[in-house]
């Protein structure tokens, strides 16, 4: 069967979602990971499969509308997130007006949760949650011409309207069971990260979910349908799963032949341990390329920053939303601020570039006062990067249950925001427009300090990868 994975162009509002980490709008286009993990299974199923990315090749309506008129696909698959709802619906419908055969199949973290809101067609099914194995499973269904219904995973419209939701399908425990992502259906696209400032990059994985309880959590966006999936039918976090340090060397190779020179890993925490890290920084070393990852500030041990620093990591992401203990132990970050400062310290030591994340608004303890304060420590910490967001009360969430108990969504209800711009929640003493204030405040007062430009102007080999860096900062702060 002729499978096609879309990202359609920008139909509704102005930009559009960014669709690996979920929570955003695009600022520098990244290839979708789990897409691409997606379509590999089916190549490997002997199905043609063709890649058309809307928004990484800037083509708008008028190249979609030659797409549907020109286009035989049997099957359409789209990767939804919460901000893309609205624009993968008219998308959608306009597949159908132009190929009444074609079926559509969602997956990722918007159609898991809001199944309801996408079928509306008898023809179209959500796969939810992990979807590798279910929709492998499903297309072989409907290339046999069997209803989908009571497929393991899958979410369906039966014959009067209603949603047929067939039990959850149990997790792949084998990751290196997977065949390596389909990247050569992006064809001679190139990728650029502003934090490693060289050409030939791409994304990669080594794990999936984390271990932790923070109450505003949305991982990346196939880990957050995982998650979603999970805790529907079990009440709890699914486990990890980590693929062989073999498996990963093997991505690697093919990635250094390939011309790859800089990797971004999506892991929603990638260090577990000093054994499984130092494997990963060897194979990284051994193939000359720079890298970046995020991880948690208690797993950054002396012997782990020095690996780093050595191996060549240009960023990593550290997730801290706040300097305040008190607003740490309410979001369950399980670190405290001690642990916050000694991993910046140690990361220093070894030249290990690093990159805060804040969350602004993160729990009803966050005021003005601690929000400056944060801003303060971060400038004074003279660190290579800083990210700010609001939080947003993604449903699925423990902080999305505690806003709706307590009233603090904006307009009474939730709906879906880019956490780099827009604030929906309502604090008593500390309101969505004031948090959006202070989310500009910061940006521009972090951005435009001399500190900021000094740390990263110097980083930049070519016109090219500044263009870049430049065009991704303007995005972030003016839109």
């Amino acid at each position: 069967m002729i499978v096609t994975h879309i990202i359609p162009p920008v139909l509704v509002g102005n930009r559009p979602a960014e669709r690996s980490a979920g929570c955003t709008h695009v600022v520098y286009p990244v290839p979708n990971i789990y897409e691409l993990t997606v379509a590999a299974v089916l190549e490997r199923e002997g199905h043609d499969v063709r890649y058309r990315d809307f928004t990484a090749t800037r083509h708008g309506k008028g190249e979609w509308q030659q797409f549907l008129g020109n286009d035989d696909s049997d099957i359409y698959i789209i990767w939804t997130v919460n901000l893309s709802i609205a624009n993968d619906k008219k998308a959608v419908a306009a597949l159908h007006a132009a190929n009444d055969r074609c079926r559509v199949i969602f997956m990722g973290p918007g159609a898991t949760f809001y199944a309801e809101k996408l079928l509306n067609n008898p023809a179209d099914a959500v796969v939810r949650g992990e979807p590798e194995e279910t929709v492998v499973e499903l297309i072989k269904a409907i290339g046999n011409g069997q209803t989908p219904q009571g497929i393991a995973g899958v979410t369906c419209q039966r014959e009067d309207g209603s949603l047929a939701v067939a039990p959850m399908r149990p997790l792949i425990t084998d990751l290196d069971s997977l065949p390596l992502p389909a990247r050569h259906l992006l064809g001679n696209r190139q990728f650029h990260n502003p934090k490693l400032k060289t050409g030939g990059y791409t994304t990669a994985v080594t794990s999936r979910n984390c271990p932790f309880h923070c109450i505003y959590c949305v991982p990346s966006s196939l880990t957050f349908a995982r998650e979603i999936e999970y805790r529907s039918f079990n009440g709890t976090k699914p486990p990890i799963a980590k693929r062989s340090t073999q498996s990963i060397a093997r991505e690697m190779e093919q990635l250094s032949s390939q011309g790859i020179r800089a990797v971004g890993f999506m892991d929603d925490n990638f260090i577990w341990n000093e054994q499984r890290t130092r494997e990963i920084c060897d194979i990284m070393r051994r193939h000359d390329m720079v890298w970046g990852c995020q991880a948690r500030v208690d797993a950054i041990t002396e012997p782990i920053a020095k690996m780093l620093g050595e191996s060549g990591c240009r960023y990593i992401d550290l997730g801290i939303e706040s300097f305040d203990d008190r607003i740490l132990e309410y979001v369950k970050k399980g670190i405290t601020s001690k642990q916050i400062y000694s991993a910046i310290d140690l990361l220093k030591k070894y030249g290990v570039p690093i990159k805060l994340n804040i969350l602004i608004g993160c729990c009803p303890l966050e005021t003005r006062e601690t929000i400056a304060n944060t801003l303060r420590e971060v400038k004074r910490l003279k660190v290579n990067q800083a990210m700010f967001n609001i939080v947003s009360p993604f449903p699925g969430t423990e902080f999305y249950k505690l806003c709706v108990e307590n009233g603090w969504l904006k307009n009474g209800e939730y709906s879906p925001t880019d956490v780099q711009r827009n604030s929906i929640v309502n604090f008593p003493h500390l309101s969505a427009d004031e948090m959006e204030r202070a989310l500009r405040r910061n940006n521009l007062s972090y951005f435009l300090s001399w500190h900021f430009i000094k740390a990263n102007i110097g980083r930049f080999t070519s016109l090219k990868e500044f263009t870049s860096a430049a065009r991704a900062l303007r995005i972030k702060l003016f839109g």
